[in-house]
Order: structure tokens, then sequence, then C-alpha cells
């Protein structure tokens, strides 16, 4: 499967739900697009990257990350975003140290936070690319594109919402032993969006 090179055009938030944000990736070679709704803190931390004049009085996760393989030399050389599965992205970090490679398994949003931090390329795969790759439509009439982007990609975010809000009423008729297997299945597919609302469920019962 053909490689796909991947810039990091922004990160759009909805201004009508708190706390959802998506990254924005950039196929370099095309005009896909590539939305990846990823938490607050994961957001924060790479557009701190992003802006290279701020810097946290303390290290973030990330942060430190960075400084630990600075110091025991390794160094992470490529990101790949490898798998799709039921909106979740999957990805790895491929790592060098004395000349050997390792493949680390890592969530997609800690990866290209790593990424920046140590200024590796990011990579998909064409057919991911393919299937979750959107070409955001700018309005002629309008001057400023990324306004015009952030409006459609807060479209995206708020029916990625709706449609979690509605499984979660779901979750409602099962009992807390189906809940509670529900949230360990969640957890062990790492889809902590789901395992969030399970959660929030069982806390109400």
């Amino acid at each position: 499967m053909s490689l796909v090179r991947l810039n990091i055009k922004g990160i759009s938030y909805s201004q009508t739900q708190n706390g959802a944000y998506a990254l924005i990736l950039n196929e370099v070679d095309g005009d896909r697009k590539l939305p990846i709704v990823i938490g607050a803190f994961e957001a924060q931390s790479i557009a701190i990257a992003l802006e290279k004049e701020i810097r946290p009085p303390r290290p973030l996760t990330h942060d430190l990350f960075k400084n630990f393989a600075d110091r025991f030399d390794i160094v992470v050389k490529q990101v790949i975003i490898h798998k799709l599965v039921d909106g979740v992205f999957y990805s790895s970090l491929i790592c060098e140290r004395d000349k050997i490679e390792e493949i680390i398994d890592a969530r997609t949003s800690d990866a290209i936070a790593l990424a920046l931090r140590f200024q590796a390329p990011i990579f998909t795969y064409k057919n991911i690319l393919d299937k979750a790759g959107i070409y955001l439509k700018v309005n002629p009439k309008k001057e400023d594109d990324e306004e015009q982007d952030s409006i459609l990609v807060d479209d995206l975010i708020v029916e990625e919402i709706e449609a979690a809000s509605v499984e979660q009423e779901g979750y409602k008729n099962k009992s807390l032993e189906e809940l509670n297997s529900l949230l360990e299945e969640a957890v062990n597919n790492e889809d902590y969006e789901k395992a969030a609302q399970l959660r929030d469920e069982i806390s109400k019962r």
C-alpha cells in the first residue's frame, strides 16, 4: 500500500460544543483533508508545538517524552496513521536508536504531538485517505478560506457529537453488568470517547 504524506493545516473547534476539537491534516500532493477529532489536552499540546514562541513554564507530557527520548538517543523518524476502525484512527511511531528501528503503537493525537516535536513527517495509507479524506468546499464569496474550512469542520464535529448522543441514549436500556462489559470492550479497543460515555452512564446509576 502506498503512503501519502500529510501536513498539519490547523486545529478547528466547535463553537456550539465545548471541548470538541478537530485536527485537520492536509494531503501534501492533493486537495483532500483528513479531520481527526481529538481531546482538549492534545489540541493544546499540538497548538503549543505549532506556535514556536509559546513555551510552557513546565514541560507538558509530550515535552517530557521528547526530553526523555533525547536523553537516551531515541529519535522518532516518522508517524504512520495505519488503520481506521469505526471512526477511530490508529497510529504508529517509527523510532530509531543505535540504528535499530522500533515500531510503537500510539494514539493519533499523541503521535502527531510528538511528530511536531521531533520534526518527523506524518503519513497515512492511500486507502485510509480514500475512505476518510474530504474536500472542504470553499465559498467563493468569502475571502478567508480558513474561516470557511472551520465552519464546515465545525459541522462535522457537531454531527459526530450528535451521533454519540443518540448512541448514549441507547445505553439507558442496558443493565449495569452490560454497561461494565461494554466499558471494558471500549477500553480494550482504545475507543476512549465511547468509554467516557459509558462511564458517565454508569456514574448516573
